[in-house]
């Protein structure tokens, strides 16, 4: 296993490297530059063409390419384009941990709902219950999460009042005990909304490879045996039917990462989300390529996680 780890995290250098290829390119090739939309007719062009050139907006493509990966090694992604005197480093660190609590958040949803229904609904095939779980299952899927977001703001925050709609707290100056419930308040929305699709993937996902691995010969040797259903479930069906879940779970870390962009938009959620909004339409170039770098990082972590999961629930796989 442990030959194994170095291997793929070798392997994970010519692929951040192509990562920041592209998103390097991507970032040339989008038209105007964090001035274009700022520009005032009343003042000389020349003072934004010294402004760019200090930044050196001017300098050859590669020369700017090997300057930002360069100081990326060190950890220094440079300064904010926007928000003057603060660098991109600064902005990310104190917006990272909302947008973690909230994945973190949206996987305990995703997890604990969708792997219990997707199990009685493989037991209990055909019944009310499983019906009205398909049929959740391709409303999550065909919801777009915006839409969804909304509605669950309409309903649950402005009609009902039960939860807040925006935010991480509702107020300062709480602390403790208090200030952790507050914050949970906050995550939930969100969370459901960000986790609505990946939860109804799952459930099906789960509800099929249960069935599947249900009719295998060697579960019917085990009830043949004399086994309890619960040891048959739990000791034997459960864990081969979570090895595509947990394949899933490799890239949904990514995904959630990504997908928070939306969400935390739609929730005015102060984490990276809102940030990579925001850095976009001001084309605050700094701060979207360190974010693009992060995302693409956590994908290939997210893989390795999967790897190493993989081993844990099934013994007979091995790396070495």
């Amino acid at each position: 296993m442990i030959q194994y780890l170095i291997r793929r995290i070798l392997v994970f250098i010519p692929m951040l490297f192509a990562l920041t290829v592209i998103v390097f390119a991507l970032m040339q090739a989008a038209p105007g530059d964090p001035f274009s939309q700022k520009m005032d007719p009343n003042i000389d062009r020349a003072v934004y063409e010294k402004q760019r050139e200090a930044l050196g907006l001017n300098d050859p493509i590669h020369e700017q390419y090997l300057r930002w990966v360069g100081n990326a090694i060190k950890g220094d992604f440079g300064d904010s384009l926007i928000y003057k005197g603060r660098t991109v480093a600064d902005l990310i660190a104190e917006r990272f941990s909302n947008t973690i609590n909230l994945g973190i958040m949206t996987l305990l949803i995703t997890i604990i709902v969708s792997i219990p229904i997707g199990i009685y609904s493989a037991r209990h095939p055909y019944t009310p219950l499983d019906y009205g779980a398909t049929t959740f299952g391709f409303l999550g899927l065909a919801t777009p999460n915006f839409f969804f977001g909304l509605l669950a703001i309409y309903v649950l925050s402005i009609q009902l009042g039960w939860l807040p709609s925006h935010g991480t707290v509702s107020k300062p100056g709480i602390e403790g005990f208090e200030l952790f419930i507050d914050k949970i308040r906050h995550l939930i929305l969100p969370s459901l909304t960000l986790g609505l699709a990946g939860t109804a993937s799952y459930m099906r996902y789960m509800r099929s490879e249960v069935l599947d691995v249900l009719g295998s010969d060697y579960i019917r040797t085990a009830r043949a045996k004399g086994m309890t259903e619960n040891t048959v479930l739990y000791k034997h069906t459960l864990r081969n039917a979570l090895i595509p879940i947990i394949t899933l779970l490799g890239f949904e870390v990514g995904i959630l990462l990504g997908g928070a962009v939306i969400t935390e938009g739609v929730f005015q959620f102060p984490g990276l989300g809102t940030l990579f909004i925001t850095s976009i339409g001001n084309r605050d170039y700094p701060v979207i390529m360190a974010i693009n770098l992060m995302l693409g990082f956590f994908v290939l972590l997210g893989n390795l996680l999967a790897d190493i999961f993989y081993s844990i629930v099934d013994p007979r796989i091995r790396y070495d």
